[in-house]
Parts: C-alpha cells; sequence; structure tokens
C-alpha cells in the first residue's frame, strides 16, 4: 500500500496559483492523470496531468528536460516516455515503483521553488480549451455492489421478502458490463428500448425505458496484471491498482425488474456508462485512507479477503454527490439541484477485496481493465446514489427548484457526479466530475 511521502505535504504549494485554491479539485498533491488535447484540432491524443485549472504535456515536459528527478534510466522517465501514449495502459503496465517516481518528479517540478518553471509553463494548456478520450483503452469492465445499504434498498424493492440474498455478505458480487458503451465525461446517449413488463399486463413489450436512473459509483482502473491461474492475495492486491475516477453506470429499471433473475443485469444497464476523464491514483489518496470495519455480528471474511493490513487501512472516506441539471435549468441559466451526497467509507467491500476476489479462480486482469463500485448508498436516506432509491421506486417524486419534479430521468436531464477527500491537516483532493446527457429515443430498427 502507498504510504505518505513528500508529495502529500499539505503545506506544499504550487506555482500554477490556480493550484492553491482551498476548493480546488487539483492542487499539486493531487496530479491526477487524463487523456487530452487541444479541442477542435485534430491533434493526437496524449497523457496529461491537472494542476489547477491547467493540464500539464506530460511527455512534452519530459523531452524538454524539465522533469529533472526523471533522468535516464529512471522509473519516472520510464513512465514519463509512456505518457506520449493517447492512452494510460502504458504507464499503467509499468508499475508502482514508475507510478510513484513519475509522481515525485511532476511534483518537484510544479511546486514552489522549482527550477526552469518558464519551460514547463509553455507545456500548460487551460482546461476550458482541451477535450478528452476515455483515460485507458478498457479492455473488460466488472461492476461491483459493494454497498450493503444499496444492495438492501433495492432488494427490498425488487424482492420485499427476501432483500439481502444469504450470499452478500460472504461475496464481493459483481457482473461483467459492456466496454464499447463506457464514454467519457460529456457523454449524450440516446434514450434505450428494451422489454418492460407493465404492472397489470401479462406479456412484455419493447418500449423505450420510462424509469431510467443515475448510479453514483467510483471506478476503479487496473495497473499490472497478473497470469492467468494466478490470483493476487489481497495484500498485494493495491499494487496492481493504477487509480480512481467518477462512474455513472447508468440503468433502465424496468428493463432491470424484468430480465435481471436468474443472471443478472444485461440490457438494463450496457447502454451506457459515463466516467470522469482524470484517474486519481492511490497514491494520492493516501491521506484519507481509514478503517474498515465488518459489524461484529456479521459474518467476518473468508482468510483470502481478510488481512490486518487491509481492516488497518484499506477504506477510503471519498465524499460522493449527484446532482441534476434539467433542461428547464440550463434554459433559465438556474444552478443544478443536488439529489444525494455518500462517501464510499461506507462500503461493505474495499479495493483490496474486490481485486482479491476477482482473481481467486485465476482470472487474468489486465492494464486499463475497469472495475465499478457500484451505486454507493450511505446509511441514510439522503445518501442514496440512485433515484431508484430516492423515490422509493418511483411511488414518492423528488422536488426540483422552479416548480420540477422527477420520479426517473427525463429526456435533456443531466446527471453531474462529483467526488473529492478532505479533512484537517491534508490537502483536499478532488476527482472533477462525469457529466452525462439523456437524449431522447431514436427510431428503433427492426
Amino acid at each position: 500500500m502507498a504510504r505518505l511521502n513528500e508529495t502529500h505535504d499539505p503545506a506544499l504549494r504550487s506555482w500554477v496559483e490556480s493550484a492553491n485554491s482551498a476548493d480546488a479539485d487539483f492542487p499539486v498533491q493531487n496530479l491526477p492523470f487524463a487523456a487530452f488535447r487541444r479541442a477542435g484540432t485534430g491533434e493526437p491524443f496524449r497523457i496529461g496531468v491537472a494542476i489547477g485549472d491547467q493540464v500539464l504535456d506530460v511527455a512534452a515536459a519530459f523531452a524538454a528536460g524539465v522533469l529533472a528527478e526523471a533522468q535516464p534510466g529512471s522509473h519516472a522517465a520510464q513512465a514519463a516516455a509512456a505518457c506520449s501514449q493517447p492512452a494510460l495502459n502504458g504507464l499503467m503496465a509499468l508499475g508502482p515503483a514508475a507510478w510513484s517516481g513519475l509522481r515525485l518528479a511532476l511534483s518537484r517540478a510544479l511546486r514552489h521553488g522549482a527550477v526552469g518553471t518558464g519551460e514547463i509553463r509553455s507545456r500548460l494548456v487551460a482546461q476550458s480549451a482541451v477535450e478528452h478520450a476515455l483515460p485507458a483503452e478498457i479492455g473488460d469492465y466488472t461492476d461491483f455492489y459493494t454497498s450493503i445499504h444499496h444492495a438492501t434498498n433495492v432488494g427490498k424493492l425488487f424482492r420485499p421478502d427476501n432483500p439481502l440474498l444469504p450470499n452478500y455478505k460472504w461475496v464481493p458480487i459483481g457482473y461483467h458490463g459492456r466496454t464499447s458503451s463506457i464514454g467519457v465525461s460529456g457523454q449524450v446517449f440516446a434514450r434505450p428500448h428494451g422489454q418492460v413488463l407493465v404492472a397489470g399486463e401479462t406479456a412484455p413489450t419493447v418500449r423505450p425505458s420510462a424509469r431510467l436512473d443515475y448510479e453514483l459509483e467510483l471506478g476503479v482502473f487496473i495497473g499490472t496484471g497478473n497470469a492467468a491461474g494466478q490470483s493476487i492475495a489481497i495484500d498485494d492486491a493495491e499494487g496492481h491498482v493504477f487509480g480512481v475516477t467518477l462512474l455513472n453506470d447508468w440503468s433502465a429499471r424496468d428493463v432491470q425488474s424484468w430480465e435481471y433473475q436468474p443472471l443478472g443485469p444485461f440490457l438494463s444497464k450496457n447502454f451506457a456508462t459515463t466516467i470522469s476523464p482524470w484517474v486519481v491514483t492511490l497514491e494520492a489518496l493516501a491521506p484519507y485512507r481509514t478503517q474498515w470495519i465488518r459489524a461484529a455480528g456479521d459474518p467476518q471474511p473468508l482468510p483470502y479477503l481478510d488481512s490486518a493490513v487491509n481492516r488497518a487501512e484499506g477504506a477510503f472516506d471519498i465524499q460522493l454527490e449527484a446532482w441534476i441539471e434539467t433542461a428547464v435549468m440550463r434554459a433559465g441559466r438556474r444552478q443544478s439541484a443536488l439529489l444525494s451526497r455518500s462517501s464510499f467509507r461506507h462500503a461493505y467491500w474495499t479495493f483490496a477485496q474486490m481485486v482479491a476476489h476477482h482473481t481467486i479462480n485465476g482470472c487474468n486482469l489486465r492494464p486499463g481493465d475497469l472495475l465499478g463500485t457500484g451505486t454507493q448508498s450511505g446509511p441514510t436516506p439522503e445518501q442514496v446514489g440512485s433515484l431508484l432509491e430516492l423515490t422509493a421506486g418511483g411511488k414518492t417524486p423528488i422536488a426540483l427548484p422552479a416548480g420540477e419534479s422527477r420520479t426517473f430521468l427525463e429526456d435533456g436531464d443531466s446527471i453531474v457526479l462529483r467526488a473529492w477527500c478532505e479533512r484537517t491537516g491534508a490537502a483536499r483532493i478532488g476527482l472533477g466530475e462525469a457529466r452525462g446527457t439523456v437524449a431522447p429515443p431514436r427510431s428503433r430498427q427492426g
């Protein structure tokens, strides 16, 4: 596990002044990665690091010789060279020593007192002037179900007599999703069609989903993989995690309720998934580690999912928010409305447990694979991470500004997810935002 080092010092300040604001997502203690290019140019995508309201072109800075720590043959140099690629997979494959070495080199180049700031300044691009691709080529996507509060809430709606299935407290439940429909923040997607069994009818019909929902999640990007047939031990698992992003796994709840038994979600979730362009390294999140606690009355994890280190600091206190921006709000230039707020510290399973369980059967993970945490609902009603929960399955509409209300999402609605870590004695670390917008359904073919 990454421990605290000089890059986490809360007293550090950057010569990029926008990074020093108290509410900045991207101070010098963060340095998240993304794939970017100047908007509208057709330039090749390459890897950048966020600092304040700017993006540093890492490969360009390295080629100019302004990353003093990235000496030839060093881990930092190897990592910086990989940032000339259009996605993070090459960097992800290099492993923790390379990631940490590059992070240190970037930190020393971007903090107050750095040498050659004029040269590196010319390699900065305003975030307002860039566009993003997916941060990695995602080979496989697995979505977990790590919030027991969400699992219980949804279970009560779908299976009121048996809300939490008996395997939940033993197994980190997950399903394999679809990579082709994962999009970066700004994604616009058409309302999906699907089979729906309307209440009171005896046969399903194909129609646009009327119960479209968001899911407030984190995404976990795998760095180094494992060979087929070799499992990853829980205390080694975080060494295989490159970083964390925001993730919205949109859901068609009416399609889901008809199809989910016996094999779980399928068309109800594979039409769109939106992630943030920014990947925050696990090392940057080190100040926000916290204890992972399993309630005394619950079954304790099987040995492959348990360790003293995971219990001591395997959880992370990452604050999560979901906001809605309707077409009426945009037309009237009104502020978006907060729907829910929670924290990943409430999760029933940790990142390390997700990786250890995913590979216990010998499944081989690869650089750029994406794991979703599942909807992150907390223990109180205002901490739920979906409209399904907020509206009690559509029975209780929620009031929005300007007289609007919602049970589920309407065409033109945008959902914006945000996340950050903050506490006294540590620098604020933000994950940026993941924005997605629902467009009207397309004409169905066939």
